[in-house]
């Protein structure tokens, strides 16, 4: 067995496939480890052509799944019956919460990329800029200017389609021909462009293909079937399984390597430098040691975050890269389960072809300056949503029969129109995820516990994202517009970041502005554990466009010997 390669890659999700990519195609012999079950693309989609009375109960979430997946099924989606298969069985993998944390895994080569909600936008110099700016937590070390010829390169292979729409709140980028919106979702468009200097509304910049063809296995447009979280056999939306790491096997340099736990890095105090990683094998339960020159840690937040801790050595007795205690500290999401819903009586001789699995995008208009300026709190928000017609079952109660109710089950309903609030959670160091080493877990690892909350700026911004979303449908002239905040907590977004954040300073941060650990140079952190401050729109494409731009540097300084 190979156990010396050039680079080694821990993890096989969205920012894992792109390190394996890049670091393939620029020629370093690279190892991908993957502590789950291998998934191929096409052949290990088990659900992809199921409808919903193919199962018992209907594509639902059932008392059953609840027993073995009670956390997993927190979202209230992500373990129907057709895609439970891609989240893990929480009774084999426990964690703690001191405060409710909604911890959502796919442990299987493809990760979440399989099942993620493909929502592509950039961050802004807004972003880059805020903490400095509002004396938050500590300075980004980049700025938009750094990373946007990265977000051109990665939105270009993987296929975004989009709007271009002038923002600098909202900036343009590399996309294939947008979506269309359905008449409710151009009804509120022109009313809320009427209505508002401040704020515009878009369809959803989402990493699916609707024209053309993109590198991978045979991806092809989208075929609007809405079944994306079965795993896409067209590949129509962007997935690793699907396309980076199809192109890292291409070149001959790739070794995938899944069934491998890495929970440890190891260092050469001597050399002040990661010598591999540790790994448990868990099929054969046996410890093997990899070495490589440099070495990715791609294997989401928690998991990245939760190796480092436990590389512990002389020179790191709290863990790799801890000098600063902020390992662990400063964890974010995303909050959302807020905002307004309402009907109308209006367009009932319109519908719409197909199952469009993207929904319409309200960018941020709070706080970018003059009168969007908030006194209640920092940052902001921007809503996702959509517009849809109900359909038979309005006719059930009914209780009719015979060929009239035929005809009545085949009309569609009335019109229905959502905005969902999705707002930024600042860096707090006290919201953080720790090591249990009194609870172990089957691998004999010790098991996380999560300690984290919304605190008042994210409280005060969920008042306004309530009130705005049932405004603007109010003034469209929408009926039965109810305003909604649901049950939250940390987690529930899938967008768990910033517990290995990139700065300026080693005493107050982990990674420097390349996602190098600082004290440990060879070794680069490019998910969402490096994140500085959240943003309020999905950060997946600078997970992408942050990985893209470190494997870029990190073969530059293999070049110059400096790792």
């Amino acid at each position: 067995m190979e156990t010396q390669f050039d680079a080694i890659v821990v993890g096989t999700g969205i920012s894992g496939g792109w390190a394996a990519k890049e670091l393939c195609e620029k020629g370093l012999k690279t190892l991908v480890l993957e502590r789950g079950r291998m998934i191929k693309h096409v052949e290990d989609y088990p659900t992809m052509n199921d409808d919903p009375w193919d199962y018992k109960t209907g594509d639902v979430i059932t008392n059953e799944t609840r027993k073995t997946q009670g956390k997993q099924s927190r979202t209230r989606y992500t373990t129907k019956e057709s895609s439970k298969h891609f989240f893990v069985n929480d009774l084999d993998h426990p964690y703690n919460e001191t405060n409710r944390f909604d911890w959502m895994r796919g442990y299987h080569v493809g990760g979440r990329s399989i099942t993620w909600g493909r929502q592509s936008y950039r961050l802004t110099d807004f972003d880059f800029e805020a903490n400095l700016k509002e004396g938050v937590a500590v300075d980004w070390p980049i700025r938009y200017k750094d990373i946007a010829p990265w977000y051109n390169y990665v939105e270009g292979y993987i296929g975004v389609s989009g709007q271009n729409v002038g923002l600098p709140q909202f900036p343009d980028g590399n996309y294939l021909k947008p979506m269309d919106m359905n008449c409710v979702e151009d009804h509120l468009q022109s009313s809320i462009s009427k209505a508002y200097k401040d704020r515009i509304l878009t369809i959803g910049r989402t990493a699916i293909i609707t024209e053309g063809t993109k590198p991978g296995l045979g991806r092809m447009s989208c075929q609007y079937r809405a079944r994306c979280m079965r795993g896409c056999p067209f590949g129509a939306y962007f997935s690793s399984v699907s396309s980076t790491l199809p192109a890292a096997e291409k070149t001959g340099n790739m070794t995938l390597r899944p069934n491998s736990i890495v929970h440890e890095v190891m260092y050469d105090a001597d050399k002040k430098r990661a010598t591999g990683v540790r790994v448990i094998d868990t099929e054969t339960k046996e410890v093997i040691e990899f070495k490589a020159k440099v070495i990715f840690l791609c294997a989401s937040t928690v998991a990245s975050t939760s190796i480092l801790m436990q590389s512990k050595s002389e020179a790191f007795p709290n863990g790799m890269g801890n000098a600063s205690d902020q390992l662990g500290r400063n964890i974010m999401d995303h909050h959302l389960g807020v905002g307004a819903s309402a009907s109308t009586d209006d367009f009932q001789d319109k519908y719409y072809f197909g199952r469009r699995n993207n929904g319409i995008y309200i960018p941020r208009f709070r706080n970018i300056g003059g009168d969007t300026n908030q006194k209640d709190f920092l940052r902001g928000y921007g809503y996702q949503g959509g517009g849809s017609r109900g359909g038979w079952t309005s006719k059930v109660a009914e209780m009719g029969y015979g060929a009239q109710f035929k005809e009545e089950v085949l009309k569609p309903g009335n019109w229905s129109i959502g905005l969902g609030g999705f707002g930024e959670v600042l860096p707090y160091e006290d919201n953080r995820m720790t090591l249990n080493y009194e609870k172990l877990d089957q691998w004999g690892l010790p098991t996380v516990t999560f300690d984290a909350t919304i605190k008042e700026n994210e409280r005060n911004m969920r008042k306004d994202m309530q009130q705005q979303a049932v405004e603007m449908l109010e003034n469209a002239g929408f009926k039965n517009v109810r305003g909604y905040d649901g049950d939250y907590a940390l987690g529930l977004g899938i967008h768990e970041m910033g517990t290995a954040r990139m700065g300026h300073d080693p005493k107050t941060s982990v990674l420097n502005k390349h996602n190098q650990v600082h004290e440990v140079p060879n070794v680069f952190v490019t998910d969402g554990s490096s994140m500085t401050s959240a943003g309020n729109v999905n950060p997946s494409l600078t997970y992408m466009a942050l990985t893209a731009r470190a494997a870029n540097h990190a073969v530059e300084e293999l070049k110059k010997m400096n790792l």
